[in-house]
């Protein structure tokens, strides 16, 4: 991106719209629409409330909204809250998601999106709590 011209939205900026093009740069206030076909960045300072679809999406900041791309890295100070989907999703330690997720080889834009999964206070891993007995036929 270094090379190519890319739309960049500075720190002081507040913008409601559309925005669609190549390559893009948040560092400020969005609200709306971007649909790029390359990459967007998500600096620390951006707060986005919008649908996003683009090829690579790397959020440092806050999005609220609907995101598709093909990847999707969510930094240390990442705060998502919507649906995200993605073939590839990095979530580094401290982002912070809430929402659905589907991520993975079998996720394609275009695709319709899946029933969010269920959300669990601990991991379904087959065990009970302490004191929850599991009932037993004819007991």
């Amino acid at each position: 991106m270094a090379d190519e011209k890319a739309t960049i939205i500075d720190a002081q900026a507040d913008i409601e719209g559309k925005l669609k093009g190549k390559d893009a740069v948040v560092h400020g206030r969005f609200r709306g629409e971007i649909a790029l076909a390359g990459r967007l960045v998500l600096g620390e300072s951006a707060r986005v409330e919008a649908a996003v679809a683009a090829d690579s999406v790397e959020v440092a900041g806050e999005l609220k909204g609907d995101l598709r791309a093909r990847s999707v890295t969510l930094a240390e100070k990442a705060r998502i809250q919507g649906t995200v989907e993605a073939r590839v999703l990095v979530v580094r330690e401290g982002a912070w998601l809430s929402g659905s997720v589907a991520a993975g080889e079998g996720t394609q834009k275009g695709a319709p999106t899946p029933a969010p999964a269920p959300v669990h206070d601990r991991p379904p891993t087959g065990d009970r709590p302490p004191g929850d007995k599991e009932e037993k036929p004819g007991a």
